[in-house]
């Protein structure tokens, strides 16, 4: 028995390693014990030091030498990621419900990095977040374009008010910086979400142009109010605008007028979208809202129409390009069960409408996080949602980690193994590179 339990480990071992790891599959990595040889075609790839994949057209030299020690918890540990090779041109369209980039498939995955916009970061620490962004796999990042400040704080700020005077600001903390992070992440093959309003910039806005406590809401119907696009017209490193994070009627300060509803919140979206294509017909516009449904009368907060948005008027207006939605909202409960509904209820308007819906913002904090993500990424591979990007990438800088509220996804950790995992998986789906 002993002599055919020997046998039967080294048939099988022989059978494992005579396998064919498909285009995009994973083939090596710490912790990893599957195959390694890749199909005919294709070279197994490091693309960091928890996954190597098989890449169509690549050697097994490709892979980069930039390295960058990163902590995740008590531990410290070294990773490797991908140096910049990828050039970045064209500008991403749609076709129905997918995104093309020069007439072919282009899958957008990746995640959200307020911080890289906002904290006036060196181009060294720059190229650090965008590497660590870049090895999973990520095409995109959201992160945030514009902040209206009325005392400047330090931090990178785009436009400042004395009164109701406005100043941009194009110093080295102003829009110089952001050039920069432009630069940086197209060195790394990376394209940028750029939301033009929120960190109270509607309540900014509002209160320097009509007076101290004047209505959030007022920020959709004064005409006063519009976004600056012009400086990047031509600039194939920005994939989107959004007009403002997380727009509804009640925002970061609690003055409402009491007669903001859903149609206010869609005429803004439909005329300031109509503005931004007039003067900018390259980039592609979103709201950036968080994908509320309008059925009043259900007894889940987020599908009533209450907080000013109707998910699927708006992807109806014509100069939005994509849907756009958030999780998991009051539901810490049972998060993963309620997201997928979530989802699929997205995926569901999605095809109705015809056009793409991302999954731009997630994230829990509870123990089984990874199970969670898992969750919802099986969801949005079988409900075909277009893509997604998580909230929120972490790396670790040169004098401290980027800022992190319980969701951060550093390198080396089980989230951040599975989003390499879940973008492979997307691409292959897509048939994208």
């Amino acid at each position: 028995m002993r002599r055919l339990s020997r046998f039967l480990i080294l048939l099988t071992i022989s059978l494992v390693s005579a396998q064919s790891i498909p285009e995009y599959g994973q083939c090596g990595g710490i912790g990893y014990t599957g195959p390694t040889s890749c199909a005919a075609g294709n070279a197994c790839v490091v693309l960091n030091s928890y996954f190597s994949q098989c890449l169509p057209g690549a050697s097994t030299n490709s892979s980069a030498s930039a390295t960058s020690t990163t902590s995740s918890g008590s531990t410290t540990t070294t990773t490797t990621s991908t140096s910049p090779t990828s050039t970045v041109s064209g500008f991403v369209k749609t076709d129905g419900m997918h995104f093309t980039l020069n007439n072919e498939p282009f899958t957008v995955v990746g995640a959200n990095a307020y911080w890289v916009g906002l904290m006036n970061y060196g181009i060294t620490d720059m190229y650090t977040g965008f590497a660590d962004i870049a090895a999973t796999g990520a095409t995109a990042v959201r992160t945030l374009g514009f902040n209206e400040v009325t005392t400047p704080d330090g931090v990178a700020y785009y436009q400042s008010w004395s009164g109701s005077t406005p100043t941009v600001n194009y110093g080295a903390n102003g829009l110089e910086n952001f050039d920069n992070v432009i630069s940086a992440a197209k060195a790394h093959g990376l394209r940028l979400i750029v939301t033009l309003s929120d960190y109270g910039g509607m309540d900014v806005y509002v209160n320097q142009l009509l007076g101290q406590g004047s209505p959030h809401d007022y920020f959709y119907t004064n005409a006063t109010v519009i976004a600056f696009v012009t400086r990047y017209l031509n600039e194939p490193g920005i994939l989107a605008w959004e007009l403002a994070n997380e727009p509804r009627c009640l925002g970061s300060t609690s003055a409402t007028s009491g007669t903001c509803t859903v149609s206010t919140i869609s005429i803004w979206a439909a005329e300031l979208s109509a503005f931004i294509k007039s003067i900018d017909p390259n980039h592609l516009v979103a709201i950036g809202d968080e994908g509320f449904f309008n059925d009043p009368g259900n007894p889940i907060y987020v599908y009533q129409g209450s907080l000013g948005v109707d998910f699927n008027a708006n992807l109806n207006i014509s100069t939005l390009d994509f849907g756009t939605f958030h999780e998991s909202w009051g539901e810490s409960d049972s998060p993963g069960s309620f997201g997928t509904q979530y989802i699929e209820d997205h995926a569901t308007a999605m095809k109705v409408s015809n056009k793409p819906v991302i999954m731009e913002e997630f994230g829990v904090t509870i123990s089984s996080q990874s199970d969670t993500y898992s969750t919802w990424y099986s969801s949005v591979l079988s409900a075909g949602l277009t893509g997604d990007l998580i909230w929120q990438a972490g790396s670790d800088l040169i004098n401290s980690p980027t800022p992190n509220d319980g969701y951060a996804v550093y390198p080396g950790s089980d989230v951040y193994v599975l989003d390499t995992q879940h973008a492979a998986a997307l691409k292959l789906r897509d048939g994208s590179t």
